[in-house]
Order: structure tokens, then sequence, then C-alpha cells
């Protein structure tokens, strides 16, 4: 398990600040699987998964919901034949918090 895997997520209010772009590229520096994309200016954590079939996409999907409910927050994930897409970031305040690595961390685990 990665460290940033094992570290507590904290409640991320509104008035939390959103990291820093540069905060956000010394966290990806972990998770070299990942991208920040930037989409209506809110900076979000990416990544894309592959699988056999549409069977296991949907399995690993439906783990990543059960690790989203245990955590209280919620990515988008979009689950096609053979693959899946994971979106992190904290709606409440438009952009990336700590909380957003450690569950792309926890994501790559539940890939594994």
């Amino acid at each position: 398990m990665s460290r940033l895997a094992q570290t507590s997520c904290e409640p991320c209010s509104g008035n939390a600040i959103p990291l820093s772009y540069s905060a956000c590229q010394q966290h990806l520096q972990t998770l070299p699987e990942w991208q920040i994309i930037e989409h209506d200016g809110i900076m979000k954590l990416t990544r894309h998964f592959t699988f056999r079939d549409f069977a296991n996409a949907m399995a690993f999907s439906q783990r990543i919901g059960d690790l989203a409910e245990q955590a209280g927050h919620h990515p988008v994930i979009i689950t096609q034949w053979g693959k899946a897409t994971v979106t992190w970031w904290s709606h409440e305040i438009k952009g990336l918090h700590l909380n957003d690595f450690i569950l792309a961390a926890r994501t790559d685990e539940v890939a594994e």
C-alpha cells in the first residue's frame, strides 16, 4: 500500500482552498498513471484503466463506487467495454484537494 493511500482523508468544507498547480504537480509525481485535466476552469485528476471485457470494467467501477461511499467523496466513473475512466476532484471547492490524490492512490490499489 502506498504512503499516500494510507493517509487519512480530512473533512473538506467549502472554505477549503484548492491546491495550487505546483502542489498538485508534486502529488502527481507519486501517481504516474494519473493526469490533471482542466474542465470549465476546474483542475481534475483522471486516469483510464483497461480490462479484458465489460464485466471486469463494471466490477472495477463497483469497487471504486464502494471506496467512494466509504470516503464520502464521489468521482465521475465512466464504464465502457474493456475500460473505465475515473475522475476525482472536490466539487465543493471547485478544484483539487489532498483527498483527491489520496483516493486516486486508493483507486490504483483497487485496480491491482
